[in-house]
């Protein structure tokens, strides 16, 4: 026997017998709290999520997710859906739940002549990129190869691509989900649309996507790529450089500022251990030689620390940010959206940021532009594309006894801005989302009641609950 969680709070207790059918109908894996692997497999990437499901599988196909689905429903059990299972907000697991997890559906395959990627939903940005860049085509995916595609793409997907080709849901073309009642349906503009656009930035609150398919684009397998490190005594200049940079950028140039610390583990000279810096780094979706001619201004700003910029291959600058996050370290993030990047609001940045309690903590400036521009705002779920920014800082250290102090600087840091943004947010960087509904209305704007709507036609019993979650209207 063993004890689970239902929908409603109520503690259940799943017989051996019915534990044992489902293990018997699955192609894939069954995981108890009594075997061998279960602690191993419980575990996600974010060493502040510690909880411990009732049941694991792991599915190898659709039809192992629909029995699966089924079997929860049989029992009215709550359920976590895990993809790369590097949600900060630990989404991917809960105490006594029933926990899909996705990490043996990973297979991708690459169409060249259609230039379309197809990813089980438990790939993860590594496999596409892989796959994809063997036939010369990139997806626009993130920036850590690590992430699983399904949690990047239901909530937007920003990366190194993002001003030449949009969002990742902006090249989502089909999914094919399982539904709260257990049944498979594909979302493509001919068949039901308005799933599909609800999965282009409306989370996981619709069902389980066992597969996307993709728009690509003959990216690599070279790119320029720029990485110009700046003393935290340039901070301001550095900035307000970076801002007007931006604004009139072309399309090919896609950056991230990031406030940091060279950190003990950093891999720098000795001497600029324990360094603050803002350093600049950006992919130019193009040719390689136009890329170092376009981006030379912001690598000359002031004398830098550390120039890395060059030619790089596209895959290992996917690989680049990998290190910094690794398995078991603490995160807390949070993010909101700056309408404008003021020298005020600079000034009020450099004030919190400097504050950082963990060497290891980041803040970083997304800047939107180009093809997340030009897509109308309600052509898709995602709320934010009007913002110049999106802010994101990064809270990552090791020791549990700092966990409050880490928290309450990225609260604080988020705080200060809000009179530069219009209260919306990046939901991949959403804190614990301890605002609850409020958050959510703020973080979907004008979209939330379209989204609570096709909540209450794919979702009517909230099933799909564990995530960014929009009730049913």
């Amino acid at each position: 026997m063993v004890e689970a969680i239902q929908l409603n709070g109520a503690e259940t207790v799943l017989e051996d017998e019915a534990i044992e059918e489902l293990a018997g109908d699955l192609e894939g894996e069954l995981i108890r709290p009594t075997d061998d692997g279960y602690h191993e497999a419980r575990k996600v990437w974010n060493g502040m999520i510690d909880r411990h499901p009732a049941l694991i599988v792991r599915p190898t196909n659709t039809d192992d997710v629909v029995r699966a689905v089924r079997f929860a429903r049989q029992h009215d059990l709550l359920t976590a859906v895990r993809g790369g299972g590097h949600n900060v907000a630990g989404h991917g697991t809960h105490d006594g739940a029933l926990v899909i997890d996705l990490s043996l559906m990973r297979e991708v395959s690459v169409d060249a002549g259609f230039r379309t990627v197809q990813a089980q939903g438990g790939a993860t940005l590594g496999d596409v990129d892989a796959a994809s860049q063997t036939r010369g085509l990139a997806v626009p995916l993130g920036v850590v190869s690590e992430t699983g595609v399904a949690g990047l793409t239901l909530v937007g997907g920003l990366g190194w691509l993002r001003n030449r080709y949009g969002l990742t849901i902006d090249n989502l073309l089909e999914a094919e989900v399982v539904t709260a009642d257990g049944q498979v349906v594909l979302a493509n503009k001919d068949s039901n649309a308005d799933l599909l656009w609800g999965l282009q930035g409306g989370g996981g609150n619709f069902g389980i996507v066992t597969r996307f398919t993709y728009q690509a684009y003959p990216v690599g397998p070279d790119v320029f790529f720029m990485m110009v490190f700046y003393s935290a005594e340039n901070d301001r200049e550095v900035l307000r450089a970076f801002r007007d940079f931006v604004a009139q950028a072309p399309d090919e140039v896609t950056l991230l500022a990031d406030l940091g610390m060279f950190h003990e583990g950093t891999e720098v000279p000795e001497e600029l251990k324990g360094t603050a810096f803002t350093a600049l780094a950006g992919l130019y979706a193009g040719r390689a030689g136009d890329g170092e001619r376009v981006m030379a201004p912001l690598r000359e700003i002031a004398e830098p620390l550390m120039d890395m910029s060059g030619p790089m291959k596209y895959v290992e600058v996917q690989r680049l940010f990998d290190a910094d996050y690794p398995d078991g370290s603490r995160y807390y993030w949070k993010s909101t959206n700056l309408m404008e990047l003021t020298d005020e609001g600079i000034d009020r940045l450099l004030e919190h940021t400097r504050q950082q309690p963990s060497q290891r903590s980041t803040v970083d400036l997304w800047p939107l532009g180009g093809a997340v521009k030009r897509i109308p705002k309600d052509a898709t779920a995602f709320f934010g594309r009007e913002a110049a920014f999106v802010l994101n800082p990064e809270a990552n250290w090791a020791d549990p006894a700092d966990d409050e102090v880490n928290i309450r600087w990225v609260r604080d840091l988020i705080g200060s801005m809000q009179e530069f943004s219009d209260g919306g947010r990046y939901l991949n960087f959403q804190g614990f989302q301890e605002e609850g509904d409020a958050m959510m209305e703020a973080a979907f704007g004008a979209s939330y009641g379209r989204l609570a709507e096709l909540k209450r036609k794919y979702d009517p019993d909230n099933f799909f609950r564990l995530n960014q979650n929009v009730k049913p209207d």
